[in-house]
């Protein structure tokens, strides 16, 4: 893994509050640590539940939910929810301690105990399945199992048809081995380790090969998983391929925006206009709002049809379409954003 989540993270989401009394100003919800244990090598399982014993409910969820919590060190963090939406009376999350991260996987696992409280926002969903979907097809690498066992659990519930793939480095390092293992997902599981040799990792290209109906495919997991399964599904439908990066390419957080998304000013190159895009919307989002027409399709840094011309200024690219010697002069205008003050665009 050449960046790491908590560290795409960082790029976009730092302090959101300066205590708790603030977090519960923005509406979240105090909720209680049930319990707290480690299920694989430095991940660790949280599970939360609301403090009210006389009314446990707590707000609905779908497969591929999300929540931001609020860490000890005043970070907010997104992870998947990874049991069951049909199950009210909890959410349970799977963090991965991340010491080369920006902190908030440390401070979650080395500063939260269970018996405490921790804020967490409602459920938000930018990874749902498919309803129109005769088949679901799950890659998931590393923690990126998360929002894949939520839908696995879902799936099996409503008896649809699945498949995962779970690339991990060894059986020490993979969370829910046992889990995966239940009756009721027998048969549908692959799990491959590629004990950090990259000659052994997945071959992905065979498994894509062929659409078979109207399968839709769910990838979570780290950069460069999620750049091979879009680079071997391009004759794929756009809409049939769903990437999810907890939450680094999401438009909004529910915090006010996106956590430390700074405004930054777009420049149109062929008429000289300045365009302000603030905190929270796409710059694709503010040159509509100017009345120009520009072609999207994906709007989620995946399919390569919003690509614009890159003149002047320092991008922050949040997209899985460019490579390395594209990124100077070519910008995914529906997720990324801008390191520099301003952006001279091609248009």
């Amino acid at each position: 893994m050449t960046t790491t989540f908590e560290a795409v993270q960082d790029a976009q989401e730092s302090a959101v509050a300066e205590n708790q009394t603030n977090a519960e100003k923005d509406g979240m919800m105090s909720l209680l640590v049930q319990s707290k244990k480690e299920i694989a090598q430095d991940i660790f399982l949280f599970e939360l539940v609301s403090p009210n014993r006389a009314n446990p409910v707590l707000p609905p969820f779908t497969a591929g939910s999300h929540v931001l919590v609020l860490t000890p060190r005043g970070l907010a963090r997104r992870y998947s929810l990874c049991n069951s939406p049909s199950e009210r009376n909890r959410y349970v999350i799977a963090v991965k301690r991340d010491a080369a991260g920006g902190g908030g996987s440390v401070s979650l696992v080395d500063g939260v105990r269970a018996g405490e409280r921790l804020h967490v926002s409602a459920p938000l969903n930018y990874f749902p399945l498919a309803e129109e979907a005769g088949s679901h097809l799950l890659i998931a690498g590393g923690i990126g199992i998360t929002p894949a066992l939520a839908m696995m659990r879902d799936l099996s519930e409503k008896k649809a048809d699945f498949k995962l793939i779970y690339c991990t480095r060894s059986p020490e390092t993979t969370a829910f081995l046992d889990e995966l293992a239940a009756p009721e997902f027998a048969g549908r599981v692959h799990v491959h380790h590629d004990y950090g040799d990259r000659e052994r990792s997945l071959n992905i290209a065979p498994l894509v090969a062929q659409r078979g109906g109207e399968t839709h495919l769910y990838c979570c997991g780290p950069r460069p998983l999620m750049e091979a399964v879009r680079a071997q599904t391009k004759h794929w439908p756009h809409a049939a391929v769903h990437f999810e990066d907890f939450g680094t390419s999401a438009a909004a957080s529910p915090i006010g925006g996106v956590a430390g998304e700074k405004e930054f000013t777009v420049k149109l190159a062929k008429s000289g206009k300045l365009v302000t895009v603030p905190s929270g919307v796409s710059i694709l989002s503010a040159l509509r709002e100017q009345g120009m027409s520009l072609p999207s399709s994906c709007e989620s840094g995946t399919c390569g049809a919003c690509r614009t011309g890159l003149l002047e200024g320092e991008a922050e690219h949040r997209d899985f379409v460019l490579d390395d010697d594209e990124m100077e002069s070519e910008i995914m205008i529906c997720v990324s954003r801008a390191k520099s003050d301003q952006l001279v665009l091609d248009l």
